[in-house]
């Protein structure tokens, strides 16, 4: 029953004496079993589209570890591809797009109802999983957060500042705004149809969040956020959402409230203490371990490991990373964590 879920509990305010836990990027290349159902499939986008093969790799964590969720595999830019932007992968380099820098380029993309047909694999993905879980386990389903989202389309790739997103945002402040309605969108879109699809969670990551600064965090990451979460809590009351604005700092002070989120997700920028005294003392939150601790592992990870839970043992918490684990990391020190957040 759902309402016996770790995950789910904590996302309703619950403080549990171990909290829930699971992993940004559980599913992925740091695993062996991962790397193999990879090769099957091909390629990376063939991966994310292949409902069996996406369904195996998000279950691979949970039978190697007992997580407390799952995270559906799939990737942040499948939204733009579903909207028509192409979209392709270079090994060790990771995602290109086409780039939306005219309004020529942004008439070319689809509606946000056109988006479903692309995203069909994925919504099947969420119905198998839904299926194949243990009946512990929450599954969670997610996008990316449209400035994020934004900064990819716009640049073609992944950039160190998001520069070509915030030139586009000040230079031609009209076709920004376009392109991020469009996303926010078709956001709400896709997200919804996770929900129908099984999802009993949803996280919004906006991992670029940090490099907007006051009135810009506020338009472009916080009220998108807001707009989004509003529209699936009428859509689906019952749905709880997390939400990611890494590296926002100050700006996480407030962001549930202000947004709808039943939990905010913490980067490791921040410290534990600072997050119970000014994140959670509005609801639940998640964190916020230094994912460098995956790989160098030993007293310093469990260490770390027993000072989080510590820190955040007043309230509500979802014991995570604060951000995604890396290809280097030692599945060994992923059990070792759990281990200490677990038993003690």
């Amino acid at each position: 029953m759902a309402e016996g879920k770790k995950l789910l509990r904590a996302l309703a305010g619950e403080t549990q004496a171990i909290p829930p836990i699971w992993m940004m990027r559980q599913a992925g290349r740091y695993l062996p079993e991962y790397r193999a159902t990879r090769a099957q499939a091909g390629d990376f986008l063939s991966l994310c589209y292949n409902p069996d093969l996406a369904a195996e790799v998000t279950l691979q964590p949970i039978r190697r570890y007992g997580f407390d969720a799952a995270i559906l595999f799939a990737d942040i830019l499948l939204i733009p591809d579903a909207l028509g932007a192409d979209l392709w992968f270079v090994t060790g380099e990771g995602p290109r797009l086409s780039t939306i820098t005219s309004e020529a380029d942004f008439g070319k993309l689809k509606g946000k109802d056109d988006i479903h047909d692309h995203l069909a694999p994925v919504y099947e993905t969420l119905r198998i999983l839904s299926r194949e879980l243990p009946s512990e386990t929450a599954l969670i389903g997610f996008a990316g957060a449209p400035w994020t989202v934004a900064t990819y389309m716009i640049a073609g790739r992944g950039t160190p500042d998001q520069g070509p997103a915030h030139a586009l945002r000040e230079g031609n402040t009209a076709l920004f705004e376009a392109l991020l309605d469009r996303l926010t969108e078709a956001t709400i879109e896709y997200l919804s149809c996770q929900v129908e699809a099984g999802a009993e969670t949803l996280k919004l990551f906006d991992s670029w969040a940090g490099s907007l600064k006051g009135e810009a965090f506020t338009k472009y990451a916080l009220e998108p956020t807001k707009r989004i979460i509003a529209e699936l809590k009428s859509r689906h009351p019952g749905v709880p959402i997390i939400a990611f604005p890494r590296e926002a700092g100050e700006a996480y002070v407030g962001f549930a409230k202000a947004t709808g989120a039943d939990c905010v997700a913490l980067d490791n920028s921040v410290s534990p203490e600072w997050g119970a005294e000014n994140v959670q003392v509005d609801g639940c939150v998640q964190g916020n371990l230094a994912s460098s601790h995956m790989v160098t592992g030993g007293q310093a990870l469990v260490d770390e490991t027993r000072h989080i839970v510590e820190a955040f043992s007043k309230g509500p918490h979802i014991f995570n990373l604060g951000h995604g684990i890396t290809p280097d990391a030692d599945p060994d020190n992923v059990s070792l964590m759990i281990e200490t957040v677990r038993g003690g």
